[in-house]
């Protein structure tokens, strides 16, 4: 992780987009950013998390 982005996440600045677009919402297990605006309600995953949560569930029986 560069120096930039871990001052970042220390002062709690949203993290800029990659596009330009709207800032996105943050991880709520891991605080990386997702794939949803920070106007979504609800749980945000990063798709990482968002994996591993459906292998967890879909191993839980």
């Amino acid at each position: 992780m560069s120096e930039e982005m871990s001052d970042r996440r220390a002062t709690g600045a949203p993290e800029p987009s990659p596009d330009g677009g709207p800032p996105f919402a943050e991880c709520v297990l891991c605080r990386e950013p997702t794939e949803y605006p920070e106007s979504y309600k609800g749980i945000t995953l990063c798709p990482v998390c968002e994996w591993r949560e459906a292998e967890r569930t879909a191993c839980s029986g």
